[in-house]
């Protein structure tokens, strides 16, 4: 530019003619032409599209191929190489596979769908899922991420799960709705199975009845976005990409899921700090703004219920994994609830009879050795076998007990350790060790005695007898034993 400024101002001037600048510079007299003509370089200028005689008769049938496509699923659809090779195998094409590359690419640039912009209202919100990989307890895992973006403000919350399902759909909107202080009035979500059971048409849906029953409970409206347009939510398809990048780059490392969405709930909270692009305030302001339906009193159950029968070995499915109930329930019909993050078993009156963590996998067993102790009362053959014992960790003075007992009673040694066990069903772990380690002090320990110390701290150890409020008895005078009696006794016996 500083050469071509220095040029047009000696020639217009009159300081330096024509011949000069071509005999100075070496250029060509038009290129010395285009220079005078134009204060600044135009650039290209050419005015007729180059022909191009070889794929000119083809570009129609290209721009077909490419316009079917976008029906079909991406990994199916037509690249650049295998167009160039329908080309030549079925319309005689004898071009280069570059060209047909250029046109491709040129033809889905300027094909591209355009969307309109959109005005969002507060008191809107848009949800979805997303996949992301984390490290938990040394394992590289994919964890399934439920994401609820406020379309006003620009707040949004996120929680990760094992498994997108109905469980994990529920518990994040009571967890969102819970960080949001407060229910959106309306709601947009894609056609996802937890919440749609058939497509009717455009726009009518047949819903599950545990999507109804959400809505029902939190009084919101809401929204299912059109077939294959994910860009009706384009807020909350932005929002999980963010979230992605920045939330779990690098990949994170945790114990587990709890100390994951932790640290997922705490970026959230600090997003209401940050301003956007063409927002004329912070997050934090915007939030306040936004028009929410008050909580209700009660909160939603988040769990998929499920009806049950304990079988002969006291064991209940539920989603193709067994949990163990107390003995007392096998074969009774019972309700299984499940959690996210635990499954909840109770009879039919209501009474909660026991709980697990949920299993994920397939196929698993948990057992509660609890559920199992009194069983050994009639079966104690079963305490070295009973798969459902070896879950207990019971410290070794456990062992050091029960052979003490079978020494110095046989069968019946056995059956006083199975006593001491069955403390566990009332007593914590750390209660009948401490029972039992002093027990290991006597010389003919006892179930008994273990009972009597696992009983709370306020009562005394050894039990005293007082005479407050037993003033009748003060009279009472006992005498020490004569024990010269019981020698002369001994030595008569002698």
């Amino acid at each position: 530019m500083e050469q071509w400024a220095e040029i047009r101002r000696r020639v217009l001037t009159g300081e330096a003619t024509k011949r000069d600048i071509l005999r100075e510079t070496g250029m060509h007299w038009t290129t010395l032409k285009k220079i005078l003509m134009y204060a600044t370089p135009p650039g290209y200028r050419q005015t007729v599209k180059r022909q191009k005689p070889k794929l000119g008769p083809h570009l129609k049938w290209i721009c077909e191929v490419l316009a079917a496509d976008k029906g079909l699923p991406k990994k199916q659809r037509h690249t650049a190489m295998r167009i160039w090779e329908r080309l030549v195998q079925e319309r005689g094409y004898t071009g280069s596979y570059t060209v047909v590359r250029e046109a491709v690419r040129e033809i889905r640039r300027t094909s591209g769908e355009v969307f309109m912009p959109l005005r969002h209202s507060p008191g809107e919100a848009q949800v979805d899922f997303f996949q992301a990989l984390a490290k938990m307890g040394g394992v590289l895992r994919k964890v399934h991420v439920f994401c609820m973006a406020l379309t006003y403000s620009d707040m949004f919350f996120v929680m990760a799960f094992p498994r997108e399902c109905s469980e994990a759909f529920w518990e994040g909107h009571v967890r969102a709705f819970e960080f949001f202080g407060g229910v959106p009035r309306r709601i947009s979500y894609d056609n996802l199975k937890i919440a749609v059971k058939a497509i009717v048409g455009c726009h009518e849906r047949k819903l599950t009845d545990g999507f109804l029953q959400l809505a029902s409970h939190y009084l919101f409206k809401y929204h299912f976005c059109t077939v294959r347009r994910a860009n009706e939510k384009g807020v909350v398809e932005v929002m999980g990409k963010y979230a992605r990048s920045h939330f779990m780059v690098p990949v994170p490392v945790v114990p587990d899921f709890g100390a994951l969405n932790e640290g997922l709930r705490e970026h959230c909270w600090n997003e209401q700090f940050r301003r956007l692009r063409g927002k004329g305030a912070c997050k934090k302001e915007l939030w306040k703004e936004e028009r929410f339906l008050p909580l209700p009193e009660a909160e939603f159950d988040a769990c998929r219920i499920q009806a049950g029968r304990a079988n002969s070995l006291s064991l209940v499915r539920f989603q193709d994994n067994d949990y163990s109930v107390p003995v007392a329930y096998a074969h009774h019909e019972l309700v299984v609830k499940g959690y996210v993050d635990q499954i909840v078993i109770c009879s039919r009156d209501g009474k909660r009879i026991a709980s697990h963590p949920r299993n994920w996998g397939r196929e698993q067993v948990s057992y509660d050795p609890c559920h199992y102790l009194p069983l050994l009362d009639r079966k104690p053959g079963a305490l070295d076998f009973a798969e459902p014992l070896f879950a207990f960790d019971l410290p070794e003075c456990f062992d050091l007990l029960r052979r003490r007992l079978e020494h110095q009673k046989g069968h019946e040694g056995t059956k006083e350790y199975i006593n001491v066990l069955r403390l566990l069903e009332k007593h914590p772990i750390e209660r009948v060790r401490a029972a039992v380690k002093k027990t290991a002090s006597l010389t003919y320990p006892s179930s008994d005695v273990v009972k009597m110390y696992c009983q709370p701290e306020e009562h005394p150890e050894v039990p005293v007898f007082h005479l407050d409020g037993r003033e009748h008895l003060k009279s009472v005078k006992i005498f020490s034993p004569d024990l010269g009696s019981y020698q002369c006794l001994q030595e008569r016996r002698a």
